[in-house]
């Protein structure tokens, strides 16, 4: 058989028949679940069951985090002798999720607690001297950070001559050298034992919660009444790591499986305001809500204005003022919409004026009109579409100077790259698929240059053909409404713990039609089944496959294979099996 693929190169994951056969009857589930949690790396029963049957009493310990017992310690003291501790959050959902989050605790706690999320647009990610200034006037003596402040030594130091003691809450890839603050609370440094280098920014403080909430009951602070019930909190936690896109497993998935629920049924005024905005009010919230509908509403205000209106939403208790807010937050989104299609429309056709485009590995891209709130969404859109790192920078002419955002495919280390061309960077800081940096504009050309060169001699050629990874192959037959509740046990879906993927036998009795906006419905028959098959925008892409088109290569009879998820479809009452394609490939006999 010869196969032509379109576009995307398919890779089968190994098939764990041994492993199959021991996790199937032991624990009363199919070989395909077997399968899929195979290819999740757990394979034994007891890692089967932790991880069908998430507990929250299998979080670890947050002492295991280095600096965690001085930071507790130094809260604590800051909240029984009454000194005005300050947050600094980050403008990003994780930002202002870990911000609302200790903000709530320490007020229910009776701290003497406020908070300061920097601008994006004039100050720009981290600390800040000058707004260290004005806080220190102001009489804060304790500075807690959040989702940020692991590079920045230098206002660590100034902020301590100026009379305040600094706790860094971070999850960002740690530098050679720790900022000089009281306590640096990050998973990721090489002398902390916590075992999940994973958790987003709000998580490392849910951990510094747990830690304070024990620490404040062992030493009798709360006399009798009952502690903060962290439960509640959850919702934020969920919010804030799947916006972040931190790794779905370990204790994310724990804390993100009980935060859905409490998105779904919990009382917080701000959410359910948001969700009736978004009309999702009596939906039950998945990890998909979350980053397709309230998640962009909530980075809405950062990207574009102040996402102080943000944290104002998630600690409400006015549900007037919720509502109001909620419809800032709904307009701004629509704003940020406008001005990210622009942006991309105007990035591609740079892209490919470029002279030799297609062969270049890397893009580095620069407008002067570019709206630095909505570069870094802008910068994944380009990364999509041409499946290589990608840079967008806004610059600001008067100043000289150019923000930028950067993604990039799992093949390269962007952190790396962006290390690698440091002297021509005035700052960079982020993650391995997803970076910011600030550069001098007359340093353009030589980085543009350079990240070339680095991209070029780090990765292949094969790097940049887009990849889908098939869990398993199967035969339409299998798929029944009691294997999409088996699978819906691996949920919450997310990055490390993705949407099961499967792929049919080939087969040659379908009909295809175009339906909605640009999308491909399929009706597929295999011996005396019939299923439906949807694929979303990908009407344009494979219709003319689907029909045969001359300018599709085939000999002899084509047929078809699809890659997709398993799903229950519920229209107007009406239940059935419907396949959700993520690929198509024909393939020729």
């Amino acid at each position: 058989m010869k196969t032509t693929s379109y576009e995307k190169r398919w890779e089968l994951r190994p098939q764990f028949q041994d492993i199959q056969q021991r996790l199937s009857p032991e624990l009363g589930i199919s070989p395909l679940l077997s399968q899929l949690l195979a290819g999740r790396n757990i394979t034994t029963p007891e890692e089967a069951e932790m991880f069908l049957s998430p507990k929250l009493s299998n979080l670890h310990s947050p002492f295991l985090m280095k600096d965690m017992e001085k930071a507790v310690e130094r809260i604590c003291r800051a909240i029984k002798e009454g000194e005005q501790i300050i947050l600094y959050g980050d403008y990003d959902v994780d930002g202002v999720t870990g911000t609302s989050l200790l903000f709530l605790f320490l007020q229910e706690v009776g701290a003497q607690v406020s908070f300061f999320i920097p601008s994006r647009i004039d100050e720009g990610y981290g600390l800040h001297e000058q707004v260290l200034q004005k806080i220190s006037k102001q009489g804060k003596q304790l500075l807690i950070t959040i989702d940020s402040g692991i590079s920045d030594n230098e206002q660590v130091r100034f902020a301590g001559q100026k009379g305040m003691e600094v706790i860094i809450t971070d999850h960002h890839e740690v530098p050679e050298q720790l900022p000089p603050a009281y306590a640096v609370l990050n998973p990721k440094r090489t002398d902390c034992t916590f075992p999940f280098k994973g958790l987003a920014g709000v998580g490392v403080v849910f951990k510094l919660l747990m830690a304070l909430r024990k620490s404040l009951r062992d030493q009798g602070f709360f006399n009798g009444a009952t502690p903060p019930n962290l439960k509640q909190y959850l919702d934020l936690v969920a919010l804030g790591t799947i916006a972040d896109m931190a790794p779905l497993v370990d204790e994310n998935r724990i804390l993100v499986k009980y935060g859905l629920h409490e998105l779904t049924h919990g009382k917080r005024i701000g959410i359910k305001a948001l969700k009736e905005v978004c009309g999702i009010s009596e939906s039950t919230i998945t990890s998909y809500l979350v980053a397709f509908r309230l998640a962009p509403r909530i980075n809405a205000p950062g990207r574009l204005s102040q996402a102080i209106k943000s944290v104002e939403l998630l600690t409400t208790e006015d549900y007037t003022v919720a509502q109001e807010l909620a419809l800032s937050l709904e307009k701004e989104n629509s704003q940020r919409q406008q001005l990210e299609a622009r942006i991309v429309r105007e990035a591609c056709k740079l892209v490919e004026a470029t002279p030799q485009w297609e062969e270049r590995q890397s893009i580095v891209l620069a407008g002067s009109d570019w709206h630095p709130g909505v570069i870094g969404i802008c910068a994944s859109r380009i990364l999509d579409k041409y499946y290589k790192p990608s840079i967008l920078i806004s610059c600001n002419e008067d100043q000289g100077i150019g923000k930028g955002s950067a993604r990039s495919p799992e093949s390269f280390d962007l952190y790396e790259g962006l290390k690698a061309s440091a002297h021509l960077l005035q700052k960079y800081g982020g993650h391995r698929a997803a970076a910011g940096l600030t550069i001098e504009l007359d340093q353009l050309d030589a980085f543009q240059d350079h990240f070339e060169k680095v991209v070029s001699e780090s990765i292949y050629q094969d790097d940049f053909v887009p990849s889908i990874l098939i869990d398993a192959e199967v035969n339409l037959r299998e798929i029944s409404e009691k294997l999409i509740h088996e699978i819906s046990l691996l949920e919450p879906f997310g990055l490390c713990n993705p949407e099961p993927l499967l792929s049919s036998l080939a087969f040659d009795s379908y009909s295809s039609r175009v339906v909605g906006n640009g999308h491909l419905k399929l009706t597929i028959k295999e011996e005396n089944l019939s299923y439906d098959a949807i694929g979303f925008n990908l009407a344009e892409r494979f219709s003319p496959v689907l029909k045969g088109a001359p300018n599709v290569p085939h000999q002899g009879k084509t047929k078809v294979k699809i890659a997709f998820i398993p799903q229950i479809n519920d229209w107007q009452g009406i239940r059935n099996v419907q396949l959700k394609i993520r690929d198509i490939k024909c393939v020729e006999e």
